[in-house]
């Protein structure tokens, strides 16, 4: 069985080393990009096991991307995880009523998201 392919699109390069470094030392293999179009380019032509979307991103923002997956109907049963620093009730409201499968604040507990993405790639 080959190991769960995870997209991570944020346009922080320090924190997409950081989790491709966290999800990779647990198997997973992590394709980086770091804004919302690139994202939506990748899941034209691929579909991962499971997205971790920034909510801001240059180009289209992660709830953008997100519509996107749930539109697109080879994708629309993708795990999606929302990892951002916009943290506000409203903001995680948003997120879950467009479709996410978990909503995370930055700065982020790696463990916490260990296990979500566990949970949920599973």
């Amino acid at each position: 069985m080959s190991s769960p392919r995870i997209l991570v699109a944020d346009d922080e390069p320090a924190l997409l080393r950081l989790l491709e470094f966290v999800l990779g030392r647990r198997g997973y293999v992590v394709q980086r990009v770091s804004n919302g179009d690139a994202a939506i380019d990748v899941l034209k032509t691929e579909c991962p096991d499971l997205a971790i979307l920034d909510v801001m991103m240059p180009g289209r923002d992660g709830f953008e991307v997100l519509t996107f997956i749930r539109e697109t109907d080879h994708l629309a049963g993708l795990p999606v995880v929302l990892l951002t620093a916009r943290a506000q009730l409203d903001d995680i409201q948003q997120g879950l009523s467009l479709g996410a499968d978990a909503y995370l604040a930055k700065p982020f507990d790696p463990e916490e998201l260990l296990s979500v993405v566990e949970s949920l790639v599973s």
